[in-house]
């Protein structure tokens, strides 16, 4: 059963939710965030750990007994899967058959434009904050079911996180679409601003995060050259 991203139904539910949206962590940790006792979250580790969407590992800590922090396994992915994703890959593979490398970037080209036209419609007019540019583009990402957020960091940019991936299938089959929402993120933030992308869900991470912040002088110029 595929589990809602808006509104999980269940108490387990809840649970592989706080697990994809903030990473392995104990279950007092998870009691508290969820407002219930630490038994609670533990019988529905234990469903869950039966089911194999869930395990635990032992992390030493400095006084005491080692922590049991818990995490998602590859399995649970299939719980959190949207509905076209195999529908997008089967395509993207029916059309590198028929069409070869080439005949894919067209598509993805194609793709990226449409977003953009769609994208800068939803977006906020010009001369508006940073905040609120990626402000919006997160609440185009979620809605398109990207499970996004985003945060001001010490350091004075932002990072936007996406704990799903919405087209991780077709991404697999072609990591040109991650590349293409790169330059995505880019075009709809303006010029002014920089995004890279420093965690990476094909590259073995848990999920894509992407640090926005504003150019140098000289970057912008190199940029722009």
């Amino acid at each position: 059963m595929l589990l809602r991203l808006d509104t999980p139904a269940s108490g387990r539910d809840r649970v592989l939710l706080l697990l994809k949206t903030k990473g392995p962590q104990t279950a007092a940790r998870m009691a508290k965030r969820l407002g219930v006792t630490t038994m609670a979250v533990r019988q529905h580790l234990a469903v869950l750990q039966e089911e194999g969407v869930v395990d635990g590992v032992d992390q030493r800590r400095k006084v005491g007994r080692p922590a049991r922090v818990w995490r998602l396994t590859p399995k649970a992915g299939e719980r959190f899967a949207e509905r076209h994703a195999e529908l997008a890959a089967g395509i993207l593979q029916a059309i590198h058959s028929a069409f070869g490398d080439e005949g894919v970037e067209r598509v993805i080209a194609q793709r990226v434009r449409q977003q953009l036209e769609s994208y800068r419609a939803r977006m906020p007019g010009p001369g508006t904050a940073v905040e609120q540019r990626v402000a919006a583009l997160v609440k185009i990402r979620r809605d398109e079911g990207f499970m996004a957020e985003w945060r001001r960091v010490r350091d004075g940019s932002i990072e936007l996180v996406e704990n799903h991936c919405a087209i991780e299938g077709a991404a697999r089959f072609c990591q040109k679409l991650c590349g293409a929402e790169l330059s995505l993120f880019r075009a709809v933030l303006g010029d002014e601003v920089s995004v890279e992308r420093f965690e990476y869900l094909l590259g073995s991470d848990r999920r894509c995060a992407y640090r926005i912040s504003m150019r140098t002088e000289q970057s912008a110029a190199r940029a722009a050259a």
